[in-house]
């Protein structure tokens, strides 16, 4: 028999279905291939999240009619690589589970398998925010139907309808924003300016996982702008994370604007920043300036941050070269030199 190495393997083996979902830094799919480069040690995580390759697991095997859902904290080295002894671990514990009989999984054998989170020192239970917009896109994915919430929600937020924004459930803003087109988008656009800070705020934790158009970005932009200016350091920031998902131009060149002036550059912005638009800090004269603010930041954990950034592969080179060629007297060579003593 062949034997069962990875995770990646259990799912062939088992002919589960199986959607994958990051679940780190942002909720989006995640390519089952990622996971096997990841279980093969062939390539660092794409996405790490707190030395972390979190994920869910959406699958269904035997005859289940729904799916199963792991939530799953992969460790990772300073590489990006994983650290395959909790892993394997896990993997003993699952074989054990199922007796080595990997296929033909029944209903009793599903449940066996769902029980193994319990317990599990490799799961976590993702944020509300974060579940919500998982279940909206798997729901999306798989082709079924959204929540009752959305309706009630899609009528409010395109100004359809004048409702109790209190009534609002968080699970009919995630669904909405898995599943608005572009037209939608638009008119979402018009009515920001409109929307209580309550609702803005959750409103922005959902669409920080998606991508959007500039002519919602520019809104949430100048949503941003009027927090700021009132001293809304939650609206301001969730603004902020929102406005990630638009395209290079449109939030790097908020970004820019930003980190241009000192004050605005709080310990919340940065986290905002390195947190959700970490793909915007892919910028030769960006990064080092983004590094610069944070290092000036009393309150901010430089040496968290900068090493979350460097195990992201496409940041890791820039963010090391940033901190080898910053000059002695600088912020940064500053915090570099109290790291050392």
């Amino acid at each position: 028999m062949q034997s069962i190495d990875s995770l990646h393997d259990f799912f062939v083996r088992t002919g589960a279905e199986v959607r994958l979902y990051h679940l780190g830094r942002r909720v989006e799919p995640c390519p089952r291939d990622a996971l096997r480069g990841l279980e093969n040690d062939e390539r660092p995580w794409p996405i790490p999240w707190q030395a972390q390759a979190r994920l869910a697991m959406v699958f269904r095997v035997g005859d289940l009619d729904d799916p199963l859902i792991w939530f799953l904290a992969l460790p990772l080295d300073e590489q990006g690589k994983l650290d395959p002894a909790p892993r394997d671990a896990f993997l003993q514990r699952l074989l054990e589970t199922l007796g080595r009989n990997v296929q033909g999984l029944g209903r009793e054998e599903s449940r066996e398998i769902d029980n193994l989170m319990k317990d599990n020192p490799l799961a976590f239970t993702p944020s509300t925010t974060f579940l919500a917009m998982l279940h909206a896109r798997a729901s999306h994915d798989l082709g079924r139907p959204a929540s009752q919430h959305l309706e009630p929600a899609e009528a409010y937020l395109e100004g359809q309808q004048t409702l109790d924004w209190r009534a609002l459930g968080l699970q009919g803003l995630a669904d909405f924003v898995s599943r608005m087109d572009a037209d939608q988008q638009h008119r979402l656009a018009d009515t920001l300016a409109s929307l209580p800070d309550e609702v803005l705020v959750s409103l922005c934790y959902c669409l920080e996982h998606v991508g959007i158009d500039d002519s919602l970005a520019d809104a949430l932009r100048q949503r941003g702008e009027q927090a700021a200016e009132a001293g809304d350091i939650e609206g301001f920031c969730a603004c902020v994370r929102a406005v990630s998902g638009a395209d290079g131009t449109r939030a790097g060149d908020w970004y820019d604007a930003l980190l241009a002036d000192a004050t605005s550059c709080g310990p919340d912005l940065l986290a905002a920043m390195a947190g959700r638009g970490w793909r915007h800090l892919e910028d030769g004269e960006r990064l080092p300036r983004f590094l610069a603010r944070l290092a000036d930041e009393p309150r901010a954990d430089f040496t968290a941050v900068a090493r979350d950034l460097a195990l992201i592969p496409r940041l890791r080179l820039p963010v090391l070269m940033t901190l080898r060629d910053a000059e002695p007297t600088s912020a940064i060579g500053r915090r570099l030199a109290g790291l050392s003593r």
